[in-house]
């Protein structure tokens, strides 16, 4: 017996050295490699469900036939050439055969329940069908010899593949495949193709192939990450075709010939500002901001890197004193700016209202540097000049410092210079001006403060029809000017106040009048109607009616336009959202007074009233004369014979706004003026001036020049309120007085002595 014993352990000794040399897997083996002990059937048989076999030098696996429970089989790094045992594993769930010799493609029958599956560095060259396969996820095929990719069609549960270091030289085969990882790194590709259709792709690796271009990418709006590391990329472009793929974080292209371009770093951030990661660095929010500065900067930083290089050239020349900016002890040199998009008649508009009003408006000619359109004159309505004197003029030491405000719009530069504006004020006149909106940004940046008004079209297809009938502007440049619509509305309706007045321009011949009607109320002119020829005298429409008048304020022109574009809501002043409510916040938490209180504080505003009236200056003496003026209160409507105790609300409402005097774009609809504080003060010290002296307090003022020059203009004119701008005086030293009976306008000599000749 005991021989016998030995000789079995002998022979079963050299089979297993016999397995062992020709790579034939025993149950020995198996039984001590199982793992992952689970329950099978009713839950009463204890089987394990996982074989991990990984660098045994295996040749041989068919002992796994009988192994029909396993769920998780891993041969990786072995010398196996035929898996058909995986037939008769019909639960089996993860299979990772990499690093073999398997040539048969799936050369077995397909586990129902089969999900993932890793024949990566194996000896396979040709894809079959696997339509069988439906639960198939997760396919790692890397390192073979496969040429093409088929067979994947009613994979419809395929989610991740991986096809790298083949021989791929073209993708298809993938079409509405739910693909979310996708790599096909190290083949042949030379563009991106056939992954139009794959729309939950969301990672993407096409490293080592021949790719120049990353059109084909355009629709995959899921994608969050590329990886393009030694292609043949080489221009910086080419990144405009992922622009609106909003999702991509993370971008690799090294060791490109793109990443020897000068500024390729911040370029590429620039075109694609929602990158987290370019080149496995991370993209930080400082990158961002400095490439949009560089290559897109917002018109505001644009404005003062201009008025930075304009005020330095300046600063490096002979100082020269102007009539325009001369120090005024009342406010700065009026200006009128009318801007709007290209072609919408500003030039026009501004010439005709120089004519019309040649008395307090000079037209000031700015310098261009393009080619003068059908009927413009030199020196009328621009200075046309090349691009090379106009950099002169900025930058050259015997020319530069001329310009106080520079832009650039369609590829040519625009300027206005101290000289053109000095040109005007010499005469005694406001300088009335047009630009686009890069000009208005830039002028802000100056010492003036004009009036700025915006013209601007409500109805797109008339403007549009309107730009190719001029027959001046090419498509692009039609194009270009109609998208500045919105540019210019967002403008008015994110920065209330940036504009004191919008016009819509969709016709001149009914814009002219609103814009003739805006600017007189600016001059506080007395405006004469052709056919009653009704007076309305500026201080006088100002106030509420008395107990002696039944006349009613004038009405404000119209702010916004009679068509139904959404570019005339988007611009109504009279909008809520481009108001201010400091005023009525003010009133609300103003502790209530009494009636005695209201009733003393309406007596001071109508004495302050009845002393106005009562003095009749000149037009001229009233030019670009700064008054507060507000919004129109209900309280014009009220009958004249009200009592102040009916409606407390409304007379606090009026004490309230009377103390702050804010300028507003939305907000220039009233012609009713609650008077500056300091004036109110004046009144009332007159009034017991006069109670002292016998005299009663409706008597007619004799010393009114005296209460008007205490009208002082504020400069707290902070935007969204409802008080309506007024261009400032020209000073004492620029403008002509009052001229008499007979005497020449323009002829008036000045405050310092100098005769005003008007050429």
């Amino acid at each position: 017996m005991e021989v016998k014993q030995v000789t079995l352990r002998k022979r079963s000794g050299e089979v297993d050295e016999h397995n062992k040399k020709f790579g034939v897997l025993t149950a020995e083996v198996v039984s001590s490699c199982v793992t992952h002990l689970g329950r099978f059937g009713s839950g009463l048989q204890h089987l394990y469900h996982q074989l991990s076999l990984p660098s045994h030098n295996l040749c041989d696996v068919s002992i796994l036939c009988s192994y029909v429970h396993l769920q998780k089989l891993e041969l990786p790094h072995n010398k196996i050439k035929d898996l058909s045992c995986v037939s008769h594993m019909p639960y089996l769930v993860t299979l990772d055969a990499s690093h073999n010799e398997i040539s048969d493609f799936f050369g077995f029958q397909p586990p129902k329940n089969l999900k993932e599956v890793n024949f990566s560095h194996n000896r396979m060259t040709q894809m079959k069908d696997l339509s069988a396969y439906s639960f198939l996820s997760k396919l790692d095929l890397d390192h073979n010899s496969f040429s093409e990719i088929n067979g994947l069609g009613q994979c419809r549960k395929l989610t991740h593949l991986s096809l790298a270091h083949n021989k791929i030289s073209r993708i298809g085969g993938l079409d509405n495949l739910p693909l979310t990882h996708l790599c096909l790194r190290g083949n042949q590709l030379k563009r991106i193709e056939g992954l139009q259709n794959t729309k939950s792709l969301q990672v993407l690796d096409l490293s080592l192939n021949c790719i120049t271009s990353l059109s084909g990418l355009q629709n995959l709006h899921l994608l969050g990450s590329i990886n393009l590391e030694k292609n043949l990329m080489s221009e910086i472009q080419e990144c405009k075709h992922i622009h609106d793929l909003y999702l991509v974080r993370d971008l690799n292209l090294l060791r490109n010939p793109v990443q020897e371009q000068q500024d390729y770093r911040q370029s590429v951030v620039f075109l694609l500002q929602h990158l987290t990661v370019l080149d496995q660095e991370k993209v930080t929010a400082e990158e961002k901001v400095s490439s949009v500065n560089k290559y897109d900067p917002p018109m505001d930083l644009v404005a003062a890197r201009d008025h930075m290089t304009n005020l330095v050239c300046q600063l490096m020349q002979p100082q020269v004193l102007f009539d325009c900016t001369l120090p005024s002890a009342d406010s700065p040199y009026p200006m009128l700016v009318l801007t709007g998009p290209q072609g919408c008649g500003k030039r026009e508009l501004a010439h005709r209202l120089c004519q019309e009003l040649s008395e307090y408006f000079g037209y000031g000619v700015c310098h261009t540097t393009r080619e003068p359109y059908f009927g413009e004159e030199n020196g009328t309505d621009y200075h046309f000049v090349n691009e090379e004197d106009f950099q002169n003029m900025i930058h050259m030491e015997v020319d530069q410092g001329k310009f106080i405000e520079t832009m650039r719009y369609g590829g040519h530069s625009y300027g206005l210079t101290s000289g053109a504006i000095d040109d005007v004020a010499r005469e005694g006149l406001a300088c009335c001006v047009h630009m686009e909106l890069e000009g208005v940004f830039s002028l802000k940046k100056s010492v003036f403060e004009p009036r700025y008004i915006l013209l601007i079209p409500t109805h797109v297809e008339k403007y549009m029809g309107h730009l190719k009938g001029r027959g001046l502007y090419t498509p692009a440049q039609i194009d270009t000017a109609v998208s500045r619509l919105e540019l210019y509305a967002n403008t008015n309706r994110q920065q209330p106040g940036f504009f004191d007045y919008v016009i819509p321009c969709d016709d001149w011949e009914d814009t002219y009048p609103t814009l003739r009607q805006v600017v007189r109320e600016y001059l506080l002119l007395e405006e004469q109607e052709g056919g009653n020829n009704d007076r309305v005298s500026p201080d006088n429409s100002s106030m509420a009616p008395g107990p002696e008048s039944d006349e009613k304020p004038a009405s404000p022109p119209s702010r916004s336009g009679s068509g139904t574009s959404h570019f005339a809501t988007a611009l109504d002043p009279l909008d809520p959202s481009h108001r201010n409510y400091v005023a009525k916040i003010q009133a609300e938490l103003t502790p209530q007074k009494s009636p005695a209180e209201l009733a003393s504080i309406r007596r001071r505003e109508q004495l302050v009233r009845e002393a106005i009236v009562g003095k009749s200056p000149g037009v001229y003496s009233q030019l670009f004369k700064s008054s507060p003026q507000t919004a129109q209160s209900s309280l014009h409507n009220q009958d004249p014979g009200t009592r102040v105790g009916d409606d407390s609300s409304l007379d606090e409402s009026r004490v309230s706004s009377a103390l702050s005097v804010p300028k507003s774009a939305g907000a220039m609809t009233g012609l009713v003026e609650p008077l500056d504080i300091s004036v109110l003060g004046h009144a009332l010290e007159t009034l017991e001036d006069q109670l002292d002296s016998g005299q009663a307090p409706d008597a007619p003022q004799s010393d009114t020049g005296r209460l008007t020059a205490v009208v002082s203009p504020s400069s707290d004119r902070r935007p969204g309120s409802n008080t309506k701008p007024v261009l400032p005086p020209i000073a004492a030293r620029c403008k002509s007085p009052t001229p008499s009976p007979g005497r020449s306008l323009n002829a008036a000599v000045g405050e310092g002595g100098r005769a005003k000749t008007k050429q």
